[in-house]
């Protein structure tokens, strides 16, 4: 297959004037990226080519006013070809296009247009007629732009009318939902009435029930010391009896009173231990502590006698320990103690 750029050559050496004719060129592609670069090339001539296809960048080519098609393979153009504005005069003779896109009706400035030898679609080459001569070409130009117009809008009430039917199908379905939730609300509702009413319903019999114990302990308790006074007669005492089975009594009450502070001293609380989780958490801070102090210890350490001495990092620490221990032994106490340091 020949390539775009194999025999189009340098275009701007075919440009003449305000045409560039690459006719007979032998093209299987159009050279879109040359031709933006030339928008003085108002006149473009691509007949008797091997075009299949137009790439969708072509309609990108708005400078274009006059653009010759004929005589190649074309079996339908981009779908945004309404997009060459410009457009004035087109030749798509002798193709293989059957429709035309729906954006074709937005070329407003098209005068001429020639469709012949072209597998039309029925409806569409009634429309276009013949192109004998320039009066036809630009009549059928005029039809053809009128019957796309009326195509655009028929598809736009199409359009319309399948979103009018999706946004009745769409209320139908919201309404479906709401009815839905409402029927399932309701039946919630009703569930939680009859379970309230349920328990209040336990709640009244476990209420009966104990109303029922706690007045039968009455009864009995009622009922006792008359069966009593009814079948037990008390014997009769004599003075000595009573004063023996008294005695006793009042020695036993006796003893119990004298127990009872030595049980009640013996019986004192013991102190409760100290809770656990307090003991844990001061045992963590601790270890905690002694674990950031041998990491700064060891930090210091290595930045004063090891090679780190060079590195940022243990310069400014070993500057913060010099500033510190000078700022120590100003004070007299301290320096006593730093003397054998400053020594070593």
């Amino acid at each position: 297959m020949t390539k775009s750029g194999s025999k189009g050559g340098n275009l701007r050496d075919k440009l003449d004037g305000n045409e560039l004719d690459l006719s007979l060129s032998d093209l299987n592609e159009v050279p879109v990226k040359e031709l933006a670069a030339l928008p003085k090339a108002t006149i473009l001539d691509l007949s008797c080519n091997k075009l299949s296809t137009l790439p969708s960048d072509f309609c990108g080519l708005t400078h274009l006013v006059k653009l010759d098609l004929s005589k190649n393979k074309l079996q339908q153009l981009p779908s945004d070809f309404g997009r060459l504005v410009n457009l004035q005069h087109l030749d798509l003779l002798n193709n293989r296009l059957v429709t035309l896109p729906v954006s074709f009706a937005q070329l407003k400035n098209l005068k001429w247009l020639d469709l012949k030898d072209n597998p039309l679609d029925p409806v569409l080459a009634k429309v276009a007629g013949d192109c004998l001569d320039e009066k036809q070409c630009k009549q059928c130009a005029n039809k053809v732009l009128q019957h796309m117009k009326a195509v655009q809008a028929d598809q736009e009430r199409e359009r319309q009318r399948r979103l009018e039917v999706e946004r009745e199908a769409e209320k139908k379905r919201e309404a479906k939902q709401r009815a839905k939730e409402a029927q399932e609300r309701e039946v919630r509702k009703r569930e939680k009435a009859e379970e309230k009413e349920r328990r209040k319903k336990e709640y009244d019999a476990l209420k009966a029930s104990k109303r029922e114990q706690e007045k039968k302990p009455k009864k009995e308790a009622n009922q006792a010391p008359s069966k009593l006074t009814r079948h037990c007669k008390v014997p009769a005492l004599s003075l000595s009896d009573a004063q023996t089975t008294v005695r006793p009594v009042g020695l036993s009450r006796l003893g119990a009173a004298r127990q009872g502070p030595r049980e009640s001293k013996s019986g004192s609380r013991p102190r409760k231990p100290p809770p656990r989780k307090q003991a844990r958490s001061w045992a963590v801070l601790k270890l905690l502590l002694l674990l950031l102090l041998l990491c700064v210890g060891g930090g210091l350490v290595a930045c004063r006698l090891t090679a780190l001495q060079q590195q940022p990092l243990c310069a400014t620490v070993n500057t913060i320990y010099d500033n510190a221990v000078q700022g120590l032994r100003r004070h007299e106490i301290l320096r006593w103690v730093l003397q054998p340091d400053s020594q070593q």
